[in-house]
């Protein structure tokens, strides 16, 4: 049997035939993205930066505007025109992060430099902006990471202060910008994010990391004395002030609401709620905010939404006598891919779009024996080019209501959730991998859509992949939403990913950013799935997820997690991440909490896996070889079914196993695409060509057990209850051994036993950092992968069809 879907949710790729340099045309349809929603912007959008996450008007020709790019492969700023719908200076800086500034005679533009510990500034003339020097925020040795990184920035009204939010030192600078000269470094807060400054001089500060936002006020010698901190939410991000600065708005991105203070009274006056449906509390992201010429209606990018939220508002909330709304949502306007920023200028709304049109498709990468380019496209975080959407100001009631049910359908708010008919599972055990797209290890099997050129591991090496999906079922159409594993461990595990770990996921990524435990910053607030099982009463058991090792003075070894209430559910000894720990040991703690499971006659209802060694550590000497990683991590699936189909469990249980990401190579549908297993007793050998994606398996799981939704993402997600049959197979599976043996190690220098490839000493690996999961790069890693199983063979580059364009050819 072959189980399907309606064409509108199926996606088909090709081959790349060529590549080009250029960033990819504008978006002229929808497109379907691994997140599960549609892109039906409002208005056609052109291409900007890779992820750029702030704008700022700029004086003179009327649509000039800035942007501030802060992406994996490209960092600095970006001079566009809004109304000839082009960019016309892409200016490169060391880092980048979401600070802009113009000075108020408009001469000079002021931009963070992120992990550069510094501010850009440039001279804007006619239109244009020419490198002027840069003001050092403190010492930074050539090479070290930034310790300050600038986020946000504000001119004092007379322009002789910059204030600069300080996001990794949890402070905010005062820079004098006639000397160039840091003059005092105030507390503000965990994280501080943004910068507003008020016509009287007071300066207003959010703590992305906090709860609050910090008002200074001018002490008269040049400085700032702390006025005190008002509570506003969780995580406050975006900052924006009315024209008389006596209203602050301010965005909190996890927890979809606006707070509004009154900057006279300090006090929030108004929370203006900006949520998907009324049954989520997670999952629109306001994350950027701009107010209409006479302040009456404000704009808010829903970077979730792929949206902008429009909120008519009271005279009390606007500050404005006029005003006539009621502080409700009024309507949403749809936008291109994850908004990050606003801006009013020329009679427009323009909206920046963090990660524009999608993945689509991948230019051709450095060839294995070149170093990687950092303009690479043929990495995920590469692919997501910006776009730039400009909208009109006025909507009319009618028109403003039809494009409110467009991000309704887009998003699938209209579509009723099928409520699935399962057999009777009382146990779910989730197992979760590292980094592999669906080409790479299942195209061999004829029955999928597969390109066998692409594929890394065949059956020799994964015959327990190969022979689950043949009994069990064949996904193709599986879709991972993240881009890396920061993402992807959330996503898999709470159905969402903050603003936080978006916006500084491609600065990490590209070795420009290193911080501390970002601690409750990037923690969703609605939880993760073991505190909704907690809250049914459902027993969960951690393996690994999350779990980080400490070596005491001593020597010895524990493992611990930062993760509220996640330890006191965690297997003490399971490892996390190690690339010196077989797959087998962490199978084999697994099989031996089986075995008292069996003797007591009970089991958790939710069990979480992380078996991680298909992530590899290349060709790293003394390491296992890739392909042995491989073989152990096929092994140790195929045993942890094995025990389980020999156990009383077998009847009721069901086993979901999926990637968190599928950064680490190529595919010929999409750069998402990747591997998905759904084992149990009622499966049957089935091609499943449906779309499928990480939150729809977390719907399933969520339904199966009775647990609530995380997020608006499952809450909407398309559960795949169809595969199950009525009746059980109860057969035990018996786990296969790969023909490689997983002992087989790395050669000691270049150069080594039969089998494995010849390398040249700049790629064999040597140099990668393993110390944490995925702090390598993975393009690099990925090619030497490639070249240590494959040789000589040129590395393909992976590429994506839009949906609605393969229809049209088809």
């Amino acid at each position: 049997m072959v189980l399907a879907v309606p064409p509108i949710l199926i996606l088909v790729g090709c081959h790349s035939t060529g590549a080009s340099s250029q960033p990819s045309p504008p978006a002229t349809s929808s497109r379907l993205l691994p997140t599960g929603a549609l892109l039906d912007p409002a208005a056609p959008s052109f291409p900007a930066g890779n992820m750029p996450l702030a704008i700022v008007p700029a004086p003179g020709p009327a649509g000039r505007c800035v942007l501030s790019l802060s992406g994996w492969r490209e960092q600095g700023v970006q001079v566009v025109d809004t109304v000839t719908r082009r960019v016309l200076q892409t200016l490169p800086q060391a880092g980048a992060f979401v600070g802009l500034a113009f000075s108020s005679d408009g001469n000079t533009l002021f931009a963070s430099g992120g992990d550069d510990d510094s501010i850009w500034r440039y001279a804007w003339k006619e239109g244009a902006a020419t490198f002027r020097d840069r003001l050092a925020l403190a010492d930074k040795e050539p090479g070290q990471p930034g310790r300050r990184y600038p986020a946000g920035l504000a001119l004092s009204p007379d322009g002789t202060r910059l204030y600069v939010a300080e996001n990794l030192a949890d402070s905010v600078a005062v820079v004098d910008t006639t000397s160039r000269r840091v003059i005092e470094n105030l507390p503000v807060g965990r994280f501080p994010y943004a910068v507003a400054v008020a016509s009287d001089g007071t300066v207003w500060i959010s703590a992305w990391g906090g709860d609050t936002v910090a008002s200074f006020v001018p002490d008269g010698h040049g400085g700032l004395d702390e006025a005190g901190r008002v509570a506003t939410g969780r995580h406050p991000s975006a900052l924006l002030l009315n024209a008389d600065s006596s209203r602050l708005f301010v965005a909190s991105a996890s927890t979809d609401r606006i707070a509004v203070v009154d900057t006279h009274a300090r006090r929030v006056i108004a929370i203006l709620r900006d949520p998907a449906t009324a049954e989520t509390i997670e999952g629109s992201t306001p994350n950027a905010l701009a107010l209409s010429v006479d302040g009456r209606r404000l704009f808010v990018a829903e970077a979730d939404n792929n949206a902008v939220a429009v909120f008519d508002l009271s005279s009390a909330t606007a500050g404005r006598a006029g005003a006539a709304g009621d502080d409700r949502l009024a309507g949403r306007l749809p936008c291109d891919w994850y908004p990050t920023a606003l801006a009013v200028t020329g009679g427009s709304l323009v909206v920046v779009n963090g990660k524009g049109a999608g993945a689509g498709p991948n230019p051709d990468g450095p060839r294995p024996s070149s170093p990687l380019k950092r303009d690479s496209r043929s990495y995920t975080l590469g692919q997501l080019d910006g776009t730039i959407t400009v909208l009109p100001l006025d909507w009319a009631a009618g028109a403003l209501a039809r494009m409110t049910r467009r991000v309704a359908q887009a998003n699938g708010w209209d579509r009723k959730r099928r409520t699935g008919h399962y057999p009777p599972f009382e146990h779910v055990i989730y197992i979760l991998k590292e980094n592999r797209t669906y080409d790479q290890v299942l195209s061999d099997l004829p029955s999928g859509d597969g390109d066998p050129s692409l594929l890394f591991f065949p059956r020799d090496v994964s015959p327990n992949h190969h022979a689950l999906a043949e009994r069990f079922g064949l996904f193709d159409r599986f879709f991972v939403n993240a881009e890396v594993s920061s993402q992807g461990h959330v996503w898999s595990t709470a159905a969402y990913v903050t603003d936080y770990g978006e916006k500084t996921i491609p600065s990490a990524y590209s070795s420009r950013r290193e911080e501390e435990d970002p601690g409750d910053a990037d923690q969703p607030a609605a939880g993760y799935l073991w505190h909704s099982a907690r809250e049914r009463g459902i027993l969960f058991r951690n393996y690994g997820e999350a779990m980080e090792k400490v070596v005491a003075a001593n020597g010895t070894t524990r493992w611990q997690t930062r993760l509220p209430d996640l330890m006191e559910v965690s297997h003490p000894t399971y490892p996390g991440w190690d690339p010196a720990i077989s797959d087998q040991v962490r199978a084999g703690l697994w099989i031996a909490d089986l075995r008292e499971y069996v003797s007591k006659g009970s089991m958790p209802g939710l069990q979480f896996l992380w078996l991680p060694n298909d992530h590899t550590a290349g060709t790293r000497p003394g390491l296992p070889t890739p392909r042995a990683y491989m073989a152990d991590n096929d092994l140790a699936l195929g045993r942890i079914v094995e025990a389980l189909s020999a156990s009383p469990f077998w009847k009721n249980t069901v086993v979901f196993v999926l990637e968190d990401d599928a950064q680490a190579g190529p595919d010929h549908v999409d750069s998402h695409r990747s591997i998905l297993l759904v084992i149990s007793a009622y499966n049957r050998p089935d091609v499943i060509h449906r779309f499928v994606n990480t939150t729809d398996v977390l719907a399933t799981i969520e339904e199966i057990l009775d647990l609530r939704s995380l997020s608006q993402f499952d809450h909407f997600g398309r559960v795949v209850s169809a595969l199950f049959s009525d009746t059980p197979d109860l057969t035990p599976f018996s786990a296969l051994t790969p023909s490689v043996p997983w002992t087989e190690l790395n050669p000691p220098s270049p150069g080594g036993p039969a089998g494995i490839a010849q390398l040249d000493p700049s790629e064999a690996g040597e140099e990668l950092d393993l110390s944490a999961v995925d702090t390598v790069d993975d393009d690099l890693f990925n090619r030497v992968l490639w070249k240590a199983i494959k040789g000589p063979a040129p590395y393909p580059a992976p590429a994506r069809l839009p949906l609605l364009d393969h229809q049209r050819a088809r």
